[in-house]
Parts: structure tokens; C-alpha cells; sequence
């Protein structure tokens, strides 16, 4: 607890089972209340994993769901759980859990509602192994971005995120594509309601056992991001609607 806030953390997980455990072990259990795993159709044995190191909230998808869809199990628990601060720590150790106390108090604190771990502050992307032609498009995408939706992150594409319960309540995100977009619909849709960002300094790493997409992947995703783009724009100004910026059923 944090402020008498229950924190959660949430992992979403597939063929995480070689790093599952570094990175259970370096969660800061002393703030945090429950953990929950999501395990989207691996083919190794990640589950028996997380099992075997007392994750008690375990969720299996019989059929791969994507990364989206991984994510709306997890915070749909997260809710159901009454978790009122809500971070998404990747179980491949590409970010360090280390940072769940700065996130957990700047939202507990009530400073904002969402952080983000960023990989561009500062020059931690390259130095931590990003591939250069991802580090490129990540901040061609940005800049683009930025200009779209009338905002100023250092980068939407961190996959190091933490929420306020207030902020999981006030967005459609169960509308959300079930792909990789699905991390920039939900900052879209943040952003278009009005809740603030704080984004820290965060390590990272690439190596082997990380998961990353490919470069097809990397590239329908960036299609996806700039179209998304283009709808926050189109919404922004008053030239179109979307579904995606209605307020979840029950939200006035």
C-alpha cells in the first residue's frame, strides 16, 4: 500500500519463462500488494513459472490474444482486484522494476495520474542496446506526434507505464486494438481527456531472451501509430468522431 492506495503490479507475458523470475525478484513488495501475470498462449512453460514463484493471480489465454488483448485481461483484474495505482512492468526484463517506488509515489501523491518510464530521456535507448533504426522511428513517430495530438512526451512507445484507478475508469480502453497499437490508443485517448503525464528516466535493455518485434511487425505498427495520430488530430479540431474517445459505458 501507498498512502492507503493498493498498488498492482500487472505483467504481461509471452515465452517469458528465462527472465520471468530476475525480474519477479526485483519488485519492491514492500509497497506492493498483488501481482498478476497474464500468460498469452506461450509456447514455453512460463506459467508453471510464475506458479512456482507464488504469482496467486494468474491469467492463461488458450489462444494468443496479442499484446493489446494481454493488457485488457490485466487491467480488467487489476479493477476487479481494487487496485487504485496500476503498473505494467514487462516480464522480460527490458525495464527494471526497480523504478515501481518513483511511479508509485508520484501517482500516490496525487502529482499525476499516469507516468511513464521513458527510454529517451536522457541517452539510455542507444546505450542500453535499442537498435538504431528503432531509435530513428521512435523519434519520427514522436515528433510527429507531439504535433498531432498537441502534446509533449519524449516518447510514446515505452512499454513502462503506471496508472491511477481513476484513469483506468475514464478511458474506453477495452475498445482498444488487440495489436501493439493498442499502447498508443490508450495514451490517445489519455491524453484527449485531459489527465496529466509525469514520465521519468528509465533504463533499458536488449539482449537475447528480451522480446521485440521484427522489423515488419515495427512497421505495421508504425502505420498504426500515425494513424491513430491522425484520428486524435481529426477529433481534436471538431472534423471527425471517434468511438475510441467515448467515456467507458457508465461514465458521464
Amino acid at each position: 500500500m501507498y498512502n492507503n492506495k493498493k498498488v498492482i503490479v500487472v505483467l504481461p507475458a509471452y515465452n517469458a519463462a528465462l527472465t520471468l523470475e530476475q525480474t519477479y525478484r526485483e519488485i519492491p513488495f514492500d509497497i506492493v500488494d498483488e501481482v498478476i501475470l497474464c500468460d498469452d498462449a506461450s509456447n514455453d512453460n512460463t506459467l508453471e513459472v510464475a506458479k512456482e514463484l507464488g504469482i496467486k493471480h494468474c491469467i492463461r489465454h488458450e489462444k494468443n490474444k496479442g499484446y493489446g488483448g494481454n493488457q485488457k485481461s490485466l487491467y480488467n483484474k487489476a479493477l476487479e482486484l481494487g487496485g487504485d495505482i496500476v503498473i505494467m512492468l514487462h516480464p522480460d526484463y527490458q525495464y527494471t522494476p526497480k523504478l515501481i517506488p518513483a511511479m508509485v509515489n508520484i501517482i500516490g501523491d496525487e502529482l499525476y495520474p499516469v507516468v511513464l518510464g521513458s527510454r529517451i530521456l536522457g541517452k539510455g535507448a542507444l546505450k542500453g542496446g535499442m537498435p538504431i533504426y528503432k531509435y530513428i522511428a521512435n523519434r519520427f513517430l514522436t515528433l510527429t506526434q507531439n504535433i498531432l495530438v498537441n502534446h509533449k512526451l519524449s516518447e510514446y512507445h515505452t512499454g513502462y507505464r503506471s496508472f491511477s484507478r481513476e484513469v483506468l475508469e475514464g478511458i474506453s480502453f477495452n475498445s482498444n486494438s488487440d495489436d501493439f497499437v493498442f499502447d498508443n490508443e490508450m495514451l490517445s485517448q489519455i491524453i484527449y481527456a485531459g489527465y496529466g503525464i509525469a514520465e521519468v528516466t528509465c533504463p533499458t535493455k536488449y539482449f537475447e531472451e528480451a522480446s521485440s518485434i521484427n522489423l515488419s511487425r515495427s512497421t505495421k505498427y508504425g502505420f498504426g501509430v500515425l494513424r491513430v495520430s491522425f484520428c486524435h488530430f481529426l477529433q481534436r479540431i471538431g472534423l471527425a468522431k471517434f468511438k475510441m474517445y467515448n467515456k467507458p459505458e457508465g461514465k458521464n
